[in-house]
């Protein structure tokens, strides 16, 4: 499907460009330069994905982030699901590492400067031997974490991005105003769960469905499961979210 190769031709560049971006996504960068007053890259990024997500959820994971490619080419190799019981450790870890910014700010009396290539050479991270050290580093623990637990594991369990667009995706559910979200019929579902096996986080789409309750927010919105689906059960679409959609909405929405 076009979708999907479009998708994974945007993680492809994502993931080759990562060496350039990789100071943007760091979560020491941040701290450190939170205690000298400092909003970098990262801090910037984190709050715009957090932004993002309040009208497209985690689309971002899917369709731009390095480390949403490294793991979906990992996946080529180990497809085994990832466990639900990793979706807690992230925020073991989140909450700790955002009170160290909050207290970093604090010390240095607040926001006194903005920069967004700090620790950058002219706005590239990896640009000498020790900034490959640990551009290696980064990519071999979300290798190993993704090969040894499963699909996309480090996005459930030590993504310390994808916090801030759970509360973004949570705030907009709440809301219920139109935003980028995943819809069903349920009344064509056959039950035959080719969706769980495409969906690259490992969730029970055909629970979902059943269930009809959509608002997983480990669901990134790739849109795998309405590409496998033969009886076009599943949709990735924008608008006021419903627990299920008839045919005729898909037909007026096609």
């Amino acid at each position: 499907m076009r979708q999907q190769k479009t998708r994974k031709t945007l993680l492809l560049i994502s993931m080759l460009l990562f060496p350039v971006t990789l100071n943007y996504f760091s979560p020491y960068l941040i701290v450190q330069g939170s205690f000298a007053g400092i909003a970098t890259g990262s801090f910037l990024l984190f709050g715009a994905l957090f932004g993002f997500s309040l009208v497209f959820g985690r689309a971002f994971c899917s369709w731009l982030c390095p480390a949403g490619g490294l793991q979906e080419a990992c996946s080529q190799v180990v497809n085994k699901p990832a466990s639900r019981k990793q979706n807690l450790i992230k925020y073991l870890i989140w909450v700790p590492w955002v009170l160290s910014i909050l207290a970093g700010f604090m010390s240095a009396g607040g926001i006194k400067d903005l920069n967004p290539i700090y620790f950058t050479d002219y706005g590239i991270s990896v640009s000498a031997p020790p900034a490959f050290i640990t551009y290696f580093a980064v990519v071999l623990l979300i290798v190993s974490v993704s090969l040894i637990f499963g699909r996309r594991s480090f996005c459930h369990s030590l993504c310390w991005m994808a916090p801030f667009m759970v509360l973004g995706n949570t705030l907009k559910n709440k809301l219920g105003y139109p935003s980028l979200h995943l819809e069903a019929r349920t009344e064509d579902c056959i039950s035959c769960k080719k969706c769980d096996r495409a969906c690259p986080m490992s969730l029970k789409v055909q629970e979902m469905v059943q269930n009809r309750d959509m608002k997983s927010n480990e669901c990134i919105l790739c849109g795998s499961c309405q590409s496998v689906c033969p009886k076009r059960v599943l949709r990735v679409g924008f608008g006021v979210q419903k627990d299920s959609v008839s045919k005729s909405s898909y037909t007026e929405g096609a």
